[in-house]
């Protein structure tokens, strides 16, 4: 299953939730909002490990709704805002898109090997089958209830009729 849409920079640039994510916005660090401001800013720092600064700048790729993006930003250390945006990830997309062709080559791969499984096994039967027909004739085979390639042959309950068992 691939990780990103075919065309990620067409839905980056087209789509209003990209859009409006890529302008530098107002952003908000709202971890623990239960907790007192003192500690939601101590949790922070900690969880940033070099909170020496008092502001933070980062950098994260990640996918986003199949598109690969980076968000770049800061935030203060003190009032736990800052400013940020996303902006279009060209290399990691095309590391993902040639993932994603990859893995469609392998499905399509493997779904001809299985058909080409299943159309020489249905061949070999049908060889034994004609034998089997050639030797021992085609009443002798109907009667041993091999004759599956006909169904005419088969007689199933009407769905108007109820059926009674013995």
């Amino acid at each position: 299953m691939p990780r990103v849409v075919p065309d990620q920079r067409s839905k980056f640039e087209n789509e209003e939730f990209f859009r409006k994510l890529s302008r530098e916005c107002e952003i908000k660090y709202t971890g623990f909002r239960d907790r007192p401001h003192e500690e939601r800013q101590m949790r922070f720092q900690n969880a940033c490990r070099d909170g020496r600064s008092e502001i933070v700048y980062l950098k994260a790729p990640m996918i986003l709704n199949g598109v690969c993006v980076i968000w770049k930003g800061w935030i203060d250390l003190q009032r736990l805002d800052g400013m940020g945006c996303l902006e279009f990830d060209e290399e990691r997309a095309q590391q993902e898109d040639a993932l994603a062709q990859q893995a469609f080559e392998e499905a399509r791969r493997r779904t001809r090997e299985f058909e080409d499984r299943d159309r020489s096994h249905r061949e070999e039967m049908e060889v034994r089958v004609s034998q089997l027909l050639a030797v021992t004739g085609s009443c002798c085979v109907a009667q041993a209830g091999l004759d599956l390639w006909q169904p005419s042959h088969l007689s199933l309950p009407s769905a108007g009729k109820k059926t009674t068992r013995p």
